[in-house]
């Protein structure tokens, strides 16, 4: 198909129905030989703050393990409080201390290892990027 299609960094997935903004993407499009498209005009805009603080406040909720560390922000910015429920069960998950290592090669090298430590049970391995992921 002859179009210029964002992809996403992390995931390597086409960004359906997402553009360049501010002429960025008729430049592109004349720059690759393609007929550059309608400009896209924003009809509307809001910042986060204005949404959560005058739209949603009313009846806000939500849930997530990471609310906490941002407390102070969501009673500054948004007016919100924010409290923990304790978990049902125990917490089964076991933290680790991090691990640096000098370079790329020798990370890559230590979860080989730990994956090696696993076989054959099947390990998802994530990573930020697709060129990690090759």
């Amino acid at each position: 198909e002859n179009s210029i299609d964002l992809i996403d960094v992390f995931t390597g997935r086409k960004l359906e129905g997402r553009r360049y903004a501010d002429g960025l993407q008729q430049a592109v499009e004349v720059k690759e030989d393609l007929e550059p498209s309608a400009r896209t005009k924003t009809a509307a805009s809001i910042t986060f703050q204005a949404l959560f603080k005058d739209v949603l406040t009313k009846k806000l909720a939500a849930c997530t393990g990471t609310a906490i560390t941002q407390a102070n922000e969501f009673k500054s910015v948004y007016n919100l409080e924010t409290i923990v429920i304790p978990t049902a069960l125990p917490i089964a998950r076991k933290d680790y201390p991090d691990a640096v290592y000098r370079t790329v090669e020798a990370k890559w090298r230590a979860v080989c290892r730990y994956a090696a430590e696993y076989s054959p049970r099947p390990i998802l391995i994530g990573t930020t990027s697709v060129d990690d992921s090759e």
